[in-house]
């Protein structure tokens, strides 16, 4: 994953015009929706300030909507917060969730049926899940994940965009709002836990028909942009995420989008020396596996390649970093298609085939 290439404020601007785009999630998905909002007005990235504060009653023309500063700050899981930045040809909103299915989010089923329909959803909930609230966590978490997609499903229109993030690398020591002094004996195996979440996550994401990306997978050697509580991660991170996501919609609209490098000095400053510093793979969607050369730097067993490999033929990338092909050469790249492709998923399955 080339970190230093990013979606531009007028990509960006054009790829969402006419578009209401709802994130849900922790604080994590609270800076993509920041990060977002911030994008489609200016050519800038996050403060750490920005990226730190939560439940302020403005932040970059948006507006609190409900929870937050409105009422008591706390870390528990009874804290919400509503966020919503709307301009002429824009609405995002955002949701802060702390458990995929409660009581709680029956209150943003009756915003989606009764209100405005969204052209994209961004979500994800995992880290309060499988610490917050059960010891043993997996059966439950599963649970609330069948409940809470086949809700999306009824409630949700076909044409709706609907991506399932999966939960970025946690470190070895953490900590964070939600690490409260009674699950700190979790601290050492979460990030074990996360993993195993997230393939369970995937799984039942790509089975109810909505799309995966792999944020576990693509940050997995950009360990140096996370912060030092092993949870959060910096501004640099946050215009990759927002970046491919963006990637990700425009291909499944059927638009052409190709990245361009960082112009942002102050940031771009901040990008590591050592080129082995960030092993990297060329295509930012993780439901794509037509891998060439550029994933030869992920580290597989040194006998790999002397070994017999299935006989796949990849086609090559097209030259925009998308994958998809045009239904017919008459297709106009800012044209959207009517319906997505729907790719298959399989979990952490990265192999690096020959040609």
């Amino acid at each position: 994953m080339d970190i230093t290439k990013c979606v531009s404020h007028q990509q960006a601007s054009q790829l969402l015009h006419n578009k209401f785009v709802v994130v849900l999630g922790d604080s994590i998905q609270r800076s993509v929706y920041k990060d977002l909002v911030l994008l489609l007005q200016k050519e800038t990235f996050l403060s750490t300030r920005q990226l730190k504060s939560k439940g302020e009653m403005c932040f970059e023309q948006d507006c609190l909507v409900e929870g937050g500063s409105f009422e008591r700050m706390h870390n528990g899981t009874a804290y919400r917060e509503v966020r919503q930045f709307r301009s002429a040809h824009h609405l995002v909103r955002f949701y802060f969730v702390t458990r995929v299915y409660s009581s709680y989010m029956q209150s943003f089923f009756e915003d989606l049926h009764n209100g405005l329909k969204p052209d994209v959803i961004i979500f994800n909930s995992c880290v309060w899940d499988i610490s917050r609230y059960n010891s043993s966590w997996l059966e439950n978490y599963k649970e609330n994940l069948h409940t809470f997609f086949a809700e999306l499903k009824r409630n949700v229109p076909q044409e709706t965009l609907v991506i399932w993030n999966l939960t970025m690398p946690l470190g070895k020591r953490i900590q964070g709002g939600f690490l409260v002094p009674e699950i700190e004996h979790k601290a050492s195996h979460l990030r074990y836990d996360v993993i195993e979440a997230n393939f369970y996550s995937g799984t039942l994401a790509d089975a109810y028909g909505m799309d995966v990306v792999d944020l576990h997978f693509q940050f997995r050697f950009s360990l140096q942009h996370r912060t030092s509580d092993g949870v959060h991660w910096n501004a640099i991170a946050h215009r990759k995420i927002t970046s491919l996501l963006l990637e990700h919609s425009a291909q499944a609209w059927g638009v052409a989008m190709p990245l361009a490098a960082v112009e942002n000095t102050e940031v771009a400053a901040q990008w590591p020396t050592n080129e082995n510093s960030t092993l990297t793979e060329r295509h930012p969607l993780r439901r794509n596996y037509s891998y060439g050369g550029e994933f030869s730097n992920d580290c597989w067993p040194s006998d790999f390649l002397t070994n017999p490999q299935p006989n796949y033929l990849p086609q090559p990338p097209l030259g925009n970093g998308f994958d998809y092909r045009p239904p017919n050469r008459h297709h106009q790249q800012n044209v959207m298609r009517r319906q997505r492709v729907k790719l298959h998923y399989v979990p952490y399955a990265h192999p690096r085939y020959r040609h």
